[in-house]
Formats: structure tokens, C-alpha cells, sequence
């Protein structure tokens, strides 16, 4: 009998219905591929294992015939396309449990393969958000919040703003489209936080009149 995680999502990536009034800006998830480079290193870690394989082979050389060089190289490669065949697989599966969604109150993160939690960031807690925008269009949206919100950075990892432990910045990691979002998201927390907001005051005081 087939089980989804996420059937008690009113919404597919939130919690629960948006309030009355609230709307839907956008909604997406990260590129498993960009997502595998950038946030895994995929490409470093396939780097890192052919220099070894040349190492091996350049050692090698001058006691083996070429023939024989060449297989010492064979279990470092072999072993290279394992580690990177792993870390692509975690990039798919975070990238299939993964939904960022861009309303016009805030943004939702549903992060978490293994771990499922939920984000929630009102644009009024969030006082920066930078872009860091790749060739072919994806790119990184990561929200600088105020002092009071706090998050770690292993809750949030990998959508999380690269080498920002100490102050973890939660991010919107790797999506498509990645300008358009985040000129989306802008237009949206600027009309959010100029909203005015109008508070009742207290009653002043009764004077009593000096007899």
C-alpha cells in the first residue's frame, strides 16, 4: 500500500491552510544537479579522486608496464564514481522532499530528506535577502534574519547560505529561475513591512478638575 509523508498537507509544503487573504506567490524546489554541485561539491569530490588515480598511475609507472599502471588506477576511480553517485543521490532525495514557498506575508520551507521540518519566516523577521545567481539561471536566495530569530545550521544544511555557521542564513538553495524569484520575493517583503500598522492606544487618564 503506497504512503505519501506529506498527505496531511492541506497545501502541498505548508503546515496548514494560508490565513484569509494571504496568497501564493511561488512555489518550487531545488535543481538536484545544481543542487549536487554546488551544495555537495559533487564536482570537487570527482576532482579530488581522479588527481589520486593519476598519483597512483604516475607512482606506479616506473616499476609497472603502462598496461599494468593503468589498472592500479581502476579501484580509486571506481571507488570516486561510488562517493559521487552517494552524494547525487542525497541531492535527489532532498530535492524531491524539499518545497520553498513565496507568499506575500512570507516564506515556507519545507527542508529535510530524512528529518522533515518546516520554516517559517515572516517577512517582517527578515532584514536582507541575497541572491547569488549562477550561469544557466539557477541560483541561491539566502534571508539574513533579525537578532531574535536564531536557526542552526545543521537543521538547515544543505539550504543554508555556504560557510554562515555561526549566524546559519536559511536559504532558498539552488532553484530555477532564480532572478525572477527573488525579484518576486522583494516586490513582496517591501509591500509586506510598508504596511502601516495601526495599534489601538490606551485611554489617557481622567483628570479630576481642582475644586
Amino acid at each position: 500500500m503506497s504512503h505519501d509523508d506529506f498527505e496531511i498537507e492541506p497545501v502541498e509544503g505548508l503546515p496548514e491552510k494560508p490565513p484569509a487573504g494571504e496568497e501564493i506567490l511561488w512555489q518550487g524546489r531545488p535543481d538536484w544537479w545544481a543542487l549536487a554541485r554546488e551544495a555537495l561539491g559533487v564536482r570537487w569530490v570527482a576532482g579530488y579522486f581522479v588527481l589520486l588515480a593519476l598519483w597512483r598511475f604516475i607512482s606506479v609507472l616506473d616499476i609497472l608496464p603502462v598496461g599494468h599502471a593503468i589498472g592500479a588506477m581502476v579501484p580509486y576511480l571506481m571507488l570516486g564514481f561510488v562517493v559521487c553517485g552517494l552524494l547525487t543521490l542525497v541531492a535527489v532525495a532532498q530535492a524531491r522532499a524539499t518545497v520553498y514557498t513565496v507568499t506575500d506575508a512570507r516564506v515556507v520551507m519545507r527542508i529535510g530528506a530524512a528529518l522533515t521540518i518546516t520554516l517559517n519566516l515572516p517577512y517582517k523577521q527578515v532584514s536582507n535577502a541575497m541572491l547569488d545567481l549562477r550561469r544557466g539561471g539557477t541560483g541561491t536566495i539566502a534571508l539574513e534574519t533579525l537578532g531574535e530569530t536564531r536557526l542552526s545550521y545543521l537543521t538547515c544544511w544543505p539550504h543554508a547560505r555556504p560557510w554562515c555557521i555561526r549566524r546559519a542564513q536559511p536559504a532558498l538553495r539552488c532553484i530555477p529561475e532564480a532572478e525572477k524569484v527573488a525579484r518576486l520575493l522583494g516586490e513582496a517583503a517591501e509591500a509586506r513591512v510598508s504596511v502601516p500598522v495601526v495599534t489601538r492606544s490606551a485611554p489617557a487618564p481622567a483628570t479630576v478638575a481642582a475644586e
